[in-house]
């Protein structure tokens, strides 16, 4: 049998965490009657500094039940490091660790699959959706644009594969070895190499809260796992400046066969080119530039990416 803990990041989630535990702690139940999980494994939230009861509610849970346990970041450190610091606490604690959020609109009855597939040899199974039905046309769209986009800028990520995943102690204590400040896991997991595979399933719509995804976070998450994963961002740069300064010398032909011929003003043409195409290119060039000069800034300063405040376990 296999020892499952579940990492769970919240940021006020007190709207939800009761239904979800319940939900958490019937299927545990269920998987440990039929065997395929150890009576010692454990369903963990990770506190992400809250500001309403999720800490409360997540005190009393360990309480009444020492099956959910809970761990509060010292203050708000954002989706991806209240994960990592999850993973990372209960990477020695358990065969294999589940990721999913709270509100649950993962599907819970993948567990099983994830857990046969585990024991079959895979240290790292995949949840993947497997149709955005219940998604607005532009959630939809964006969704699937930010996957694609991703990709193309050389951020290899699963397709339609967000942060739900199981990982093995052994894949856990490699990833453990990737250091840097600036995370973005569900690019990051795929480096660690081992045996993978994939679990589909149809995602459900929020019952309570909000998103901790609008567009505005989903197109800085997409920013950071570009600049994070990938030097495309720059070479993008040289191509850019290789058409500009093609296009500048077309242009200065082009002024000067309108200057010989009278059908220009001089200094038009060359102003309008280098006020422009080449200020421009050289706001983009260094504004790009300027990303990956801070991401080095952070690496270096080498500051802890989470903190833990308080710990209950058994």
């Amino acid at each position: 049998m296999t020892k499952l803990y579940l990492a769970i990041p919240c940021y006020n989630e007190e709207e939800v965490l009761r239904d979800s535990a319940e939900k958490l702690l019937k299927k545990y139940n269920a998987m440990m009657s039929e065997g395929k999980i150890t009576s010692d494994s454990k369903i963990v939230f990770i506190d992400d500094g809250s500001k309403d009861k999720t800490w409360e509610i997540i005190s009393k849970l360990h309480a009444e039940n020492t099956v959910f346990q809970g761990i509060k970041l010292s203050r708000n450190r954002g989706h991806q490091n209240a994960l990592l610091c999850g993973l990372m606490t209960l990477k020695d604690k358990a065969d294999a660790v589940i990721s999913i959020d709270a509100d649950l609109q993962d599907d819970i009855n993948t567990f099983d699959a994830m857990v046969e597939k585990f024991e079959e040899g895979s240290d790292v199974v995949y949840g993947v959706r497997s149709k955005r039905e219940t998604d607005t046309f532009f959630k939809r769209f964006t969704a699937e644009a930010f996957y694609k986009i991703l990709n193309k800028m050389g951020a290899k990520v699963i397709f339609n594969h967000a942060d739900f995943r199981l990982m093995s102690r052994r894949a856990l204590n490699a990833f453990a070895e990737y250091k840097e400040t600036n995370i973005f896991l569900r690019g990051m997991v795929p480096l660690v190499g081992y045996k993978s595979d994939v679990v589909t399933y149809e995602r459900f719509e929020r019952l309570a809260g909000e998103s901790k995804y609008p567009l505005k976070k989903m197109l800085a998450l997409a920013w950071e796992g570009i600049t994070s994963l990938s030097t495309q961002p720059i070479r993008m740069i040289t191509w850019l400046g290789g058409i500009v300064f093609a296009i500048s010398i077309i242009m200065v032909i082009y002024s000067l066969i309108s200057y010989f011929i009278g059908a220009a003003k001089d200094g038009w043409a060359s102003t309008l080119c280098s006020i422009w195409a080449i200020g421009g290119l050289q706001l983009l060039a260094i504004g790009i530039i300027g990303e990956y000069i801070g991401k080095i800034y952070l690496e270096t300063k080498n500051r802890p990416r989470y903190i833990v405040e308080e710990f209950l376990e058994d």
